[in-house]
């Protein structure tokens, strides 16, 4: 397997790196991962990176991008935080993936049973993690197909709300990067949200919240999406 660099990085679009992390995790959830020599790709990567994707996702343990993905050093950036929320820091990561490293693609990556969604429909508050709850909170006021245990011990509820979480984040992706903004609109880059299931390994990515722009979507209206 061959170590990105900026000619090959050049030549992928947003909708060709979507295709090769669908094909990553096809082959992770069927265990035939890509041989590759990380020792070599230390070497290749020594002077600079060129990842063709930015994924933001949880920091759960069973949930790294780099595995679930089949993907080696130099290949993607990833951006961890519990809930897989977006705040300024995380923006401005992004900003420098894409507009300053070339990434092509951004993806919003929630998971099965998250620990983080779980805090927040239980409103948890303890110390520094109040805050990043509180990020997630709106997805548990929007989640209204629940009439019963609206709480962590309903997993419906949970699996629900960390779905709504994944959607309202590629918004607010879209929502507060001028940048990022227009670079979708260019059709530069490309953003989607999906989720990992943590019992089979694969990632359903959610077609309404893909905002790529090429031959396949001419246009893309992102004007409502951001009022």
């Amino acid at each position: 397997m061959r170590t990105l660099n900026k000619e090959l990085q050049s030549q992928i679009s947003p909708r060709k790196a979507l295709e090769l992390l669908k094909e990553g995790n096809s082959r992770f959830v069927n265990n035939l991962k890509l041989h590759r020599n990380l020792l070599e790709q230390v070497n290749d990567t020594r002077d600079g990176q060129w990842p063709f994707a930015t994924i933001l996702s949880c920091i759960d343990s069973r949930t790294s991008a780099e595995l679930i993905f089949d993907q080696g050093l130099g290949d993607i950036f990833s951006i961890r935080i519990a809930g897989n929320v977006a705040n300024t820091d995380i923006l401005g990561s992004m900003e420098f993936a894409c507009k300053v490293a070339g990434s092509k693609l951004i993806v919003v990556l929630g998971h099965s049973k998250c620990g983080a969604v779980k805090g927040a429909c239980d409103h948890v508050e303890m110390g520094n993690l109040t805050e990043l709850l509180s990020k997630i909170q709106p997805a548990v006021y929007e989640e209204q197909q629940t009439t019963g245990e609206r709480s962590s011990k309903n997993g419906q509820f949970v699996e629900n709300v960390a779905e709504i979480n994944v959607k309202r984040t590629v918004k607010s992706v879209i929502q507060r990067s001028y940048i990022l903004e227009q670079m979708i609109e260019n059709g530069e880059i490309g953003i989607i949200g999906g989720m990992h299931n943590i019992e089979t390994g694969t990632v359903e990515f959610y077609p309404e919240t893909e905002f790529i722009k090429d031959e396949l979507n001419p246009e893309l209206n992102l004007k409502e999406l951001v009022k």
